[in-house]
């Protein structure tokens, strides 16, 4: 068999390492809750973890490793700055990574990226020329294929379409902006505004149960949640001539809650000629995706 890579998922709420074979089959994964409120060395002693048992069960031999980082990140230095990890702001991970394996090729990329990849190698996008991979869940990002290859751009944060702006004067959001599309349709911000509507569930699992189970409020949270994402994906559909958009992570798992209304708002925005078959489908390798698509940036 073939030396596998080393893959790293670093998010705000787990940290997960694994081994992918060439084929892109993950072998092997174990996840450590990244310390909430703790300090940079805090959570690089989870990411050190995660990677030390991986390399036990490698038997102390990758063919290289693969980070897959929340952002935004500075390729060109090789740090990250997760908006959902406050404490690591410009943290070396390429540099901490290449201590802790050290003799083997390193790359990174941000995690909308990799979940896009990860996709479109063995999940939902596989096929696709012009693909944007999503995840719709404590935050929204995203990641480009456009002409079967990955598009990172200039800074390494190209497909950060969380911030896409789709409501001129919208609530402020996390990125110092306002009317972003991560404002109104993640997680937390579809349950907060259910709660300002009455609803009086905590989380957005429950919020989306109630949804499915027909409860007025929560109905039109989603609605008003997936028509935001819509407006987005129309957007960004026209501005890279996209033929497909895969969606996954927390929220995207309401299903028909989620998707339903998507699809039907979606087409009061795509009316445009090359874009109004714009495919959105589900994702297919959940929690998976990112450390799949990690380990592909070294094929």
């Amino acid at each position: 068999m073939s030396t596998p890579v080393l893959a790293l998922d670093i998010g705000g709420t787990k940290i997960a390492a694994g081994l992918v074979d060439a084929n892109g089959v993950l072998l092997h994964q174990n996840r450590q809750p990244t310390p909430p409120g703790g300090d940079a060395e805090q959570v690089w002693a989870a990411a050190s973890r995660a990677i030390t048992e991986a390399l036990a069960a490698a038997g102390g031999t990758v063919a290289g490793v693969g980070i897959s980082s929340a952002g935004p990140i500075n390729l060109a230095d090789g740090t990250v700055s997760p908006v959902n990890i406050g404490n690591w702001r410009g943290f070396p991970i390429v540099e901490a990574v290449s201590g802790a394996v050290p003799g083997v090729p390193v790359r990174l990329a941000g995690d909308g990226l990799c979940m896009a990849l990860g996709e479109h190698w063995r999940g939902a996008g596989q096929g696709a020329a012009f693909m944007l991979g999503m995840v719709v869940s404590t935050g929204i990002g995203g990641g480009l294929v456009l002409d079967g290859v990955p598009y990172d751009g200039r800074t390494g944060n190209a497909g950060h379409v969380g911030h896409v702006v789709v409501d001129l004067d919208g609530p402020p959001c996390s990125c110092g902006g306002r009317g972003c599309v991560e404002a109104i349709a993640s997680g937390p911000h579809l349950v907060s505004w259910a709660r300002e509507q009455g609803w009086s569930g905590t989380d957005a699992r429950a919020l989306a149960a109630a949804a499915e189970a027909g409860d007025g409020v929560a109905v039109r949270a989603f609605r008003r949640g997936a028509r935001a994402v819509a407006a987005m994906i129309a957007s960004v559909g026209a501005v890279c001539d996209l033929d497909l958009v895969v969606i996954g992570g927390g929220v995207a798992n309401a299903g028909p809650v989620l998707f339903d209304p998507l699809r039907s708002a979606l087409r009061d925005y795509t009316g445009l000629d090359f874009i109004s078959g714009l495919r959105v489908v589900p994702a297919a390798l959940g929690g998976e995706a990112g450390l799949v698509g990690a380990a592909a940036l070294l094929r």
